[in-house]
């Protein structure tokens, strides 16, 4: 009784919290009439604004995807061929983008290649131009380079982890048999590698599609996303009709996509537990090594060069040297704002905020993940699939759902935790739970054979040998948390900011100082999130990890 009552909480959560918000916006678009509703959606379908925002978000997505998979496919190859000096570190590295926020990715790329920023200005000094040489601020090539940068961690992470299991005796008896490098490839590798790449392709589709902060902005108002569009409708509009009907048109194609990968995902986990071996060799000649040079370059200059511009630019920016002055001025309250919160204010919402999503995903994905284990057990068809959802559910859809689902509640400065701990929920159990797959359950017979009652093993057994998962568990819950947006713009009270907020409010107003303000609080931001994936990788298991 007890432990069916401790296998209901996380189901309860997500009922409450994830399913009645989106019930909601169902009742917002479809609540007056079936009639009503038919002739306001017939009015949406006939605007030429959705279908132009609808084919944005598609095709921007695909073409992201795109370049996703053809940036990350040879970098996923050198990380399963070789093994190599600081490929520990430089898979950290590579996993940095994919939990950094985008308020911070934004400012970042700015600071390299915008207008002011670092690549144009010595090419401006380098070559005498009057004018950047670079310009690539609101436009669409902009977004997809962003998108390739957050995303490629997946690819490496989903194909590289799969292809390190494949052994190398199939490759070398196609080469036994005549075959070149590039048959080999194509007719030996490529096959096997499908199912992941097909997973990530997915999942990489996934998050472009529900792109909010980057095109928000960097795109300016020349581009809008589904996910832009709902938070226009839902805040600068107030037609929230509209934006329930956008809502339920993204819900349908992310429940697609999320339906699609899962499957995918399902095939792939169950052959990946059947080769747990990675096969990765050390470089055996010049040309090997001159690849893995080659991809240590390119990770070092795509991921570290916006990050590190980002840095030095909040201490050089303006016409003098190094200046302190950006950090300086995170407590000036420089435009008068009745709702101005210091810094220090946000950095402490942001951390309270951080800790109270550890509080609520941690026990709640410790305890789901001990249900999916579970042989034959209902609760695992039921959580499964209802786990993933949020990851599949945009942040700005929930975040709307929640204005619309808890009356006076919305007020709460502890719904954000809520809609963070649901965001952050599925990475804490896709983390905690193949280590607790691993876990030899030839331990807890014996300790039952030795008198332990449940608890009593639970505490000698199970808690000593997964405490490294749980500590990366909580590292992804904690970065998550730290550098949410979508939901929080809608739902955090103006005096109570984050972060990420802050950070956007000194970027959509005019002036140099703003914008310096902006890339002092984006490096603070950006120091937190990397000292937590440094943390997951200190710990991380071999092979312990499910996107």
């Amino acid at each position: 009784m007890m432990q069916a009552a401790l296998y209901a909480l996380p189901i309860l959560f997500l009922t409450i919290f994830y399913l009645y918000p989106l019930l909601a916006i169902l009742r917002v678009s479809f609540g007056a009439s079936l009639t009503e509703a038919m002739e306001q959606a017939s009015a949406a379908l006939r605007a030429p604004g959705f279908w132009r925002v609808l084919w944005f978000t598609t095709w921007q997505a695909t073409v992201s995807t795109l370049l996703t998979v053809l940036v990350g496919l040879p970098l996923a190859g050198v990380f399963a061929r070789f093994d190599f000096p600081g490929r520990g570190v430089m898979a950290a590295l590579l996993t940095v983008p994919f939990v950094m926020p985008t308020v911070v990715v934004a400012p970042a790329f700015l600071a390299l290649i915008g207008r002011n920023g670092l690549l144009n200005v010595w090419l401006q000094r380098l070559l005498h131009l009057d004018a950047p040489p670079i310009q690539l601020e609101q436009t669409i090539w902009l977004i997809l380079l962003v998108h390739v940068f957050y995303n490629v961690a997946i690819v490496i992470r989903t194909v590289g982890g799969f292809w390190s299991t494949l052994p190398p005796t199939l490759a070398e008896a196609a080469a036994a048999l005549g075959a070149s490098p590039r048959r080999r490839f194509w007719t030996v590798t490529a096959p096997l590698l499908a199912p992941s790449l097909v997973a990530a392709s997915l999942l990489v589709f996934l998050f472009c599609f529900t792109s909010f902060g980057v095109i928000l902005i960097l795109g300016g108002l020349r581009f809008a996303t589904l996910e832009v569009e709902i938070y226009r409708q839902a805040v600068s509009y107030f037609n929230l009709p509209m934006a329930a009907f956008l809502s339920i048109v993204q819900l349908f194609f992310t429940f697609t996509v999320m339906a699609l990968y899962t499957r995918v995902q399902a095939r792939l986990s169950r052959t990946l537990r059947l080769r747990r071996r990675a096969f990765a060799r050390r470089p055996a000649s010049w040309r090997q090594w001159a690849v893995v040079g080659l991809a240590l370059a390119a990770t070092f200059i795509g991921v570290l060069s916006p990050l590190v511009a980002l840095a030095v630019r909040s201490f050089t920016l303006g016409d003098g040297g190094p200046t302190l002055i950006y950090y300086q001025a995170l407590g000036e309250n420089l435009r008068q704002s009745a709702f101005f919160a210091p810094p220090i204010t946000a950095v402490r919402n942001s951390l309270v905020y951080a800790l109270a999503t550890l509080a609520i995903s941690l026990p709640l994905g410790v305890i789901a993940s001990y249900a999916l284990v579970q042989p034959r057990s209902r609760w695992a068809a039921i959580l499964d699939p209802l786990l993933l959802l949020p990851l599949g559910t945009s942040a700005v859809t929930l975040g709307f759902g929640y204005i619309v689902a808890m009356g006076p509640l919305r007020a709460s400065p502890w719904l954000a935790p809520v809609a963070h701990s649901l965001i952050a929920l599925p990475f804490v159990v896709r983390t905690f739970l193949p280590a607790l797959r691993a876990l030899d359950q030839r331990l807890r017979e014996a300790a039952s054979t030795l008198g332990a009652d449940p608890l009593r093993r639970w505490w000698t057994i199970d808690a000593p040998l997964l405490l490294r998962a749980l500590l990366i568990s909580a590292a992804f819950a904690f970065a998550i948390s730290l550098g949410e947006f979508g939901a929080t713009l809608l739902i955090a009270r103006p005096d109570r900011p984050t972060m990420p907020l802050v950070i956007y409010r000194a970027l959509s107003q005019p002036g140099l100082m703003n914008y310096g303000q902006a890339l002092a609080m984006s490096t603070i931001l950006m120091v937190s999130t990397a000292l937590s994936i440094l943390l997951i990788e200190r710990f991380r298991l071999p092979q312990g990890e499910e996107f």
